[in-house]
């Protein structure tokens, strides 16, 4: 028995060890790097914005190396899986605003004198006016701009900001957004509602908000805009009442001064139209040699797209006014090259895989994770079969000390382990044990799939011009796209697949200072209406009250719920053990579910 044992432990490790050898031939190499990077980063591409003839290229370009690495196209005979997408919004010919006041008309110029706000519904005719001061209703606070004031289908004059305005952080500041104000004024029945810069030295230059898709769709029949601040300081003037004292005694009382504005109406039109575009994944199979476990797979991926030239002017950190080629060499050409390489080199050693592998390049990350949430609602395969997945994302700075960050690592109980073992390559290992943010891999997360997320680290050329090819680290790229390469390997021939373990996402900075949390993960790139819910968290309100991922939630208490903006604003006045009955689309039936608020 013994010699028995001691003869099985001896071919064991030498199949190992030839293994290790075979597995050391050179599969990634730096030229291959530096050529994918150099095409992928280069001017030509313009950025590979979402949608763009630069992200098709780029797109062809992928499907290429795919073929020529013999993986099979994951659609039938397509590589390519197309989601739609909003890619911006227009103003129609159907823009105008008009006030009148002190017997005279006063018609105001588009985008010189006001704007119609990105989130405005389709509206228009002839109102009353009111000024309700900051636009704010809170029981919370004890303070309430509306109250003692008919808003009934008038439009609000409200000012941004709050009362507590000068103050680093505040209990307004959940109060103050453009939605929580005009989702408020909706409540409140206004028609419409105009923001405007208070008369604040910080407000000098008093610019119009651009109109710019924040991922939800119009407030149904109520008119947002926006004027310039001398456009209510001379319609205030000729009631003979003084905008900045009016301002300044709100402050320093916290105290509301809403008043009916007599005598003036408001003319308005508003229209927006939403302009929408296409998206491109990009995605090959390599299939596994064993007959049952080939059915099951492992994911490697990585975004392609980035923030183009101009069109993500809000994720970009370049502050200057002349628009420029972001290229993304690092964010994320290089996890696209990582991905590219790995897929050469398990291609090379198929015969030794087990299980199957998808390969697979996201657009639309940049734009909230839409790539990879429409692939996870939308597989090729059942998503149950997916045994891990693995994300590339910013892995071409690697620095001097070998530090390589690993998200994820919570979320299967045999990932620190596996990671330690596999690190061949004097990393510096990070780990982290959420799932969540920041990137592709939390659309698996959000489906209960173990995932590991590689990344060297942010740096000053994150989101800006500069994040050029010249930068990259090409032989740390080299060893983190092994590194995944290694991971992927013995996942693909593990008999035992890895346990899902759900890991609680650390709340965001902005909802911390609520007070309650249901546990819900938003739907990315949804548009319809409702919050659509892509998970829930273990032991959270929403999974005790029965919510499921798919659910579309249209109601909570009294408040209607058309988009996550919403149900932002409905939580905001809850408190832990609160009882609120919530209405969800489920199966294109309503669904009542009493869910119970948790202290956050």
């Amino acid at each position: 028995m013994k010699k028995s044992i001691f003869l099985l432990l001896f071919m064991l490790i030498y199949s190992h060890s030839a293994a290790q050898k075979t597995w050391s031939d050179p599969g990634i190499t730096v030229k291959d790097i530096q050529s994918h990077l150099k095409y992928l980063a280069d001017d030509k591409m313009k950025g590979r914005f979402t949608g763009s003839p630069e992200e098709r290229e780029a797109a062809n370009y992928i499907k290429a190396n795919f073929v020529r690495d013999g993986l099979k196209p994951a659609f039938g005979d397509s590589y390519f899986q197309d989601f739609d997408f909003i890619e911006r919004i227009d103003l129609t010919k159907n823009n105008s605003l008009e006030l009148v006041f002190d017997g005279k008309d006063k018609a105001l110029e588009l985008k010189k004198d006001f704007t119609t706000t990105p989130f405005s519904g389709n509206k228009s005719g002839t109102f009353d006016l009111v000024f309700a001061g900051y636009g704010i209703s809170s029981e919370k606070l004890k303070y309430d701009d509306y109250a003692g004031i008919d808003v009934k289908n008038k439009v609000v004059v409200v000012m941004r900001y709050n009362p507590e305005y000068d103050s680093t952080r505040t209990e307004f500041d959940r109060y103050s957004s453009y939605r929580v104000k005009a989702n408020t004024a909706k409540e409140k029945g206004a028609a419409g509602i105009i923001f405007v810069n208070p008369p604040h030295p910080k407000n000098e230059a008093d610019e119009l908000m651009e109109l710019r898709f924040d991922g939800a769709m119009g407030i149904d029949d109520l008119a947002a805009f926006q004027v310039k601040n001398n456009v209510v300081e001379e319609m205030l003037s000729s009631m003979g009442k003084n905008f900045a004292e009016i301002q300044k005694g709100i402050d320093a009382s916290k105290s509301p001064n809403s008043f009916s504005l007599d005598n003036a109406k408001v003319k308005l039109a508003a229209e927006t139209n939403y302009i929408h575009n296409k998206g491109r994944n990009v995605v090959s199979i390599l299939e596994g040699s064993d007959p049952v476990l080939k059915n099951e797979y492992i994911v490697i991926g990585g975004h392609y797209d980035h923030l183009g030239i101009d069109q993500l002017k809000t994720a970009s950190m370049y502050k200057g006014n002349v628009p420029m080629i972001h290229n993304g060499a690092d964010d994320n050409a290089s996890g696209t090259t990582g991905v590219l390489e790995a897929a050469e080199k398990l291609a090379s050693k198929k015969a030794d895989l087990k299980r199957s592998i998808i390969f697979i390049t996201f657009s639309g990350e940049e734009m909230g994770l839409l790539g990879s949430t429409y692939f996870t609602n939308n597989s090729p395969v059942n998503l149950e079969s997916i045994v891990s997945m693995i994300n590339m994302d910013m892995i071409g700075r690697l620095d001097s000390v070998n530090s390589l960050t690993v998200i994820g690592t919570g979320t299967s109980s045999i990932w620190k382990d596996l990671l330690n073992k596999e690190n061949k390559y004097s990393f510096q290992l990070g780990m982290n044990d959420a799932g969540s943010g920041g990137s592709d891999h939390q659309s698996f997360t959000n489906k209960n799939i173990p995932v590991l997320f590689f990344f060297t680290g942010t740096h000053t050329d994150y989101h800006k011009p500069s994040d050029d090819y010249e930068k990259i680290n090409f032989d740390g790229l080299r060893k983190v796209a092994d590194f995944a390469a290694d991971i992927a390997y013995d996942n693909a021939n593990t008999e035992k697949r890895p346990d899902f373990v759900k890991v609680e996402a650390p709340s965001m900075r902005g909802a911390a200072r609520s007070k309650v949390t249901v546990g819900t993960v938003p739907e990315f790139g949804y548009n319809g209406k409702g919050y659509k819910i892509s998970g829930v968290s273990e032991g959270g309100s929403a999974q005790k009250a029965g919510m499921k991922s798919g659910d579309i939630m249209i109601k909570f208490g009294s408040k209607k719920i058309d988009n996550i903006y919403d149900f932002m604003y409905a939580i905001g006045e809850c408190n832990p053990g609160d009882k609120v009955d919530v209405v969800v689309l489920r199966d294109d039936k309503e669904v009542t579910l009493n869910m119970e608020m948790q202290a956050k």
